[in-house]
């Protein structure tokens, strides 16, 4: 199965590449007069489609079901979870939150998916753990993450860099956002590298090396009522260098959008 699709910072991590546990859908935000200490919990459905990087493979779509819960200690979002430790206050409006967290990444690919990956081996997807720091302030959210393969299919790692704005008018959210995403040299040669057992005429070999996504997004949220938020998500990624010179790669780029909507009990 070719990697899903990036539902960003709104969805759940069950689309793996490109998603966050720093901010959880509208609806789930604590409501006035709620304890910071309540449990709050929903359910709901997404859907999403992005451009696949691999030479034929064109669009994938795909639709998850939304389930998200949190409380003082711990957040669940979809197929990723986060243990919270201690957050550090360093002033009126500006804190410091760490986290340990857990997320299982629908990445790789059979080679039915595409013709350029005929005859290579499949790639499969990965539990990721690591810890995530999210500095929120009066001017932006400012997050980072790093990720290693505990499953050791691509015994890879990934660090995550954003920046994040929410504006927001009546019921409406809007939360545009900046990315850098470095993936190791691991990463990229299990899911874009060819071993030389698996090349042929037209697709060499290929070994691949340490690099850096790039992305900017928007979401845009609206909430129905204190219960219920729908959202929309686009996205624009630009590969990295490494990505880019893997001969199963035939885009520079790639785009996503994505739907979904929350129930909050």
């Amino acid at each position: 199965m070719l990697f899903g699709v990036s539902l960003a910072l709104a969805l759940p991590a069950a689309w793996a590449q490109n998603s966050s546990l720093d901010q959880p859908p509208a609806a789930a935000e604590s409501q006035p007069g709620q304890s910071a200490d309540a449990s709050r919990w929903g359910i709901g459905i997404a859907a999403g489609a992005k451009q696949q990087p691999y030479t034929g493979a064109g669009t994938k779509s795909q639709g998850i079901p939304l389930i998200y819960y949190e409380n003082r200690y711990v957040r669940v979002l979809g197929a990723g979870a986060e243990l919270k430790l201690p957050k550090v206050e360093l002033g009126s409006n500006s804190s410091l939150s760490f986290g340990l967290r857990a997320r299982y990444g629908l990445g790789g690919y059979e080679p039915s998916d595409a013709p350029i990956l005929q005859g290579m081996q499949e790639r499969k997807s990965s539990v990721w753990l690591g810890a995530g720091v999210t500095w929120r302030n009066e001017i932006a959210d400012v997050s980072a993450e790093w990720l290693g393969d505990a499953s050791g299919k691509s015994k890879g790692q990934q660090f995550r860099l954003g920046v994040q704005r929410d504006f927001r008018a009546g019921d409406f959210t809007l939360t545009p956002r900046i990315e850098a995403h470095w993936l190791d040299k691991k990463y990229v040669d299990y899911y874009y590298g060819v071993r030389t057992e698996e090349s042929w005429p037209g697709r060499p070999a290929y070994l691949g090396a340490s690099t850096v996504n790039t992305e900017v997004g928007l979401r845009i949220g609206y909430a129905i009522d204190p219960h219920q938020s729908v959202f929309v998500d686009v996205s624009a990624t630009q590969l990295g260098k490494q990505i880019k010179n893997s001969p199963l790669v035939d885009r520079s780029n790639q785009s996503a959008v994505s739907v979904g909507y929350l129930y909050r009990f």
